[in-house]
């Protein structure tokens, strides 16, 4: 158990230490009359990733995976995250 308190605690301080300045960077490349349709955007993009992930666990643990299937899927999609985020900046 403390390892997954350890475990836990790194990627909430990841999870925070990303999240501010990833905010302020969205919401600062949005012209001011549309920064409230950038939060909106913002907002609903994070509900549905939150939803989708919690929908994909619950799945995970239907299929009798089990922590080992979710997981596996988290790390899926983070790389597939990062490869789609390394694209963006080779065609600008």
């Amino acid at each position: 158990m403390p390892v997954l308190a350890v475990a836990v605690a790194v990627a909430g301080a990841g999870f925070g230490f990303f999240m501010t300045p990833n905010n302020r960077t969205m919401l600062s490349a949005a012209p001011m009359a549309r920064s409230g349709g950038a939060g909106g955007m913002q907002a609903t993009a994070r509900l549905t990733g939150q939803t989708l992930g919690t929908t994909l666990v619950a799945i995970a643990f239907q299929l009798g995976g089990g922590p080992k299937l979710a997981l596996a899927a988290g790390v899926g999609f983070a790389l597939a995250a990062a490869g789609f985020s390394m694209m963006r900046g080779r065609l600008k």
